[in-house]
C-alpha cells in the first residue's frame, strides 16, 4: 500500500507515493489510451515507409511494417478503457513496430532512476511481443528507421495471448539518458489476424501502478505541442487566419496555433482560400516566412480577385473537408 497509518508513526508514504509519480504527470507516455485521432481512425501503413509516414492514426505514435502493408485504427475498447490501437496483418508481413518517441523535457528526471513500462495486449496470431527502449543520441534526436541516432537502454519480451492483457516491465534507465526516450513494441511476421494495444504507460516507479487516466483536454493539449489539426468540420466557410492583400495576386496572413508547439512546426493546408469580403480567391501558392512555437506569419498568392490593402481572411473554400495542419513531431 502506498500509505501506512498506525497509531505510534502516524502517516508513512512509501517510495512509490512520491511528488514526482504519483501527483504530477506520471504516465510520460502521451495518448497512451489511444482516445486522440486527429489525423484519421484509420491508415494504411505502406511496407518500408519512414517514421513520419507511420504517424497517421492515433496521437504520438509511430506505426511501421516491412513487407506488406498493414491498417492500422482507433478501435473502440471495453470497460473502462474507451479505446485501442489495433494494427490487422496481412499476407507476407514480416515485422510491425508501434513506437513513441519522449521528449526530453518529459523525461529527463527518469535518468538515472528504475521506470516501468505496463500496457495492455493483445494478438489473435502471434504470442511473442517485443519491447525495446532506447535514449537519444542528442536532444530529441533519434533519427530514422534506416539511420537511428539512438542508444539502446534495455529490451525484452511479453507472452501475450489472444485475450486483452495487461503486461509489465521494469527498466533501468541509464543517468546518460537525459536526452529523450523511445519505446518501442514489435512483433514478427502478422501475417493475419489483429494485434491490440491500449493502456501503454511508462513511469518513474520500481511498480506498475494504476493508469494515469487524464482528462480529455489535458491529453488533446499534449498531443497538439506535436500536431496540431484545425478542421472545417461543418462550417465550410472557418476563419483559420486573418491578414491584409498587398495587391491584387498576393498578401500577408497570421495564423495563432491552437497551443505552443514543439517547435516551429510544418504548415500544410488543403481546401482554403483567402476572402477579402468581396471575393473569394483561391490560394494557389503559400509560403511561410517566420513561424515560431505559438504563431505563423505567411505569405499568400492568389490567381487574382484580391484587392490592395483590404482586409483578409483564411477561410475554408466551401469546404467541410479542408484543414490547416501543424506538424512538429519529433
Amino acid at each position: 500500500m502506498p500509505i501506512t497509518i498506525n497509531g505510534t508513526s502516524g502517516v508513512t508514504l512509501n517510495s512509490q507515493f512520491d511528488s514526482a509519480s504519483s501527483f504530477g504527470f506520471k504516465n510520460r507516455i502521451i495518448n497512451g489510451q489511444m482516445q486522440i485521432a486527429q489525423r484519421a481512425t484509420s491508415a494504411t501503413i505502406t511496407a518500408g515507409s519512414t517514421i513520419a509516414a507511420g504517424y497517421s492514426t492515433v496521437d504520438r505514435f509511430y506505426v511501421y511494417c516491412t513487407g506488406a502493408n498493414v491498417t492500422a485504427a482507433q478501435v473502440a475498447g471495453s470497460g473502462a478503457n474507451r479505446n485501442n490501437l489495433q494494427i490487422t496483418g496481412a499476407a507476407s508481413v514480416t515485422a510491425i513496430g508501434v513506437g513513441q518517441r519522449i521528449e526530453s523535457l518529459n523525461s529527463y528526471d527518469m535518468a538515472g532512476s528504475t521506470a516501468t513500462l505496463s500496457v495492455n495486449m493483445s494478438n489473435s496470431l502471434l504470442t511473442s511481443v517485443t519491447w525495446t527502449a532506447y535514449y537519444a543520441n542528442t536532444a530529441d534526436t533519434f533519427g530514422t528507421l534506416a539511420s537511428p541516432t539512438r542508444t539502446q537502454i534495455a529490451t525484452g519480451g511479453f507472452t501475450i495471448t489472444s485475450t486483452l492483457a495487461n503486461y509489465s516491465a521494469q527498466i533501468s534507465i541509464p543517468a546518460a539518458a537525459t536526452t529523450g526516450i523511445e519505446i518501442v513494441f514489435t512483433v514478427g511476421a502478422q501475417i493475419s489476424g489483429t494485434w491490440v494495444i491500449g493502456n501503454v504507460q511508462l513511469e518513474k516507479s520500481s511498480i506498475a501502478t494504476s493508469y494515469d487516466y487524464r482528462s480529455i483536454g489535458t491529453e488533446l493539449a499534449l498531443c497538439q505541442r506535436y500536431y496540431a489539426k484545425m478542421n472545417a468540420n461543418t462550417g465550410v466557410y472557418t476563419a483559420f487566419g486573418s491578414g491584409i492583400f498587398s495587391g491584387t495576386t498576393s498578401g500577408n496572413m497570421y495564423i495563432k496555433f491552437p497551443t505552443t508547439m514543439r517547435s516551429s512546426p510544418v504548415i500544410n493546408q488543403s481546401g482554403c482560400a483567402i476572402s477579402d469580403t468581396v471575393a473569394s480567391p483561391a490560394i494557389t501558392a503559400v509560403s511561410t516566412t517566420y513561424a515560431g512555437t505559438d504563431s505563423a506569419f505567411q505569405l499568400f498568392t492568389v490567381a487574382s480577385g484580391g484587392t490592395l490593402y483590404r482586409p483578409a481572411v483564411l477561410i475554408a473554400n466551401n469546404s467541410a473537408a479542408a484543414y490547416i495542419e501543424l506538424t512538429s513531431e519529433i
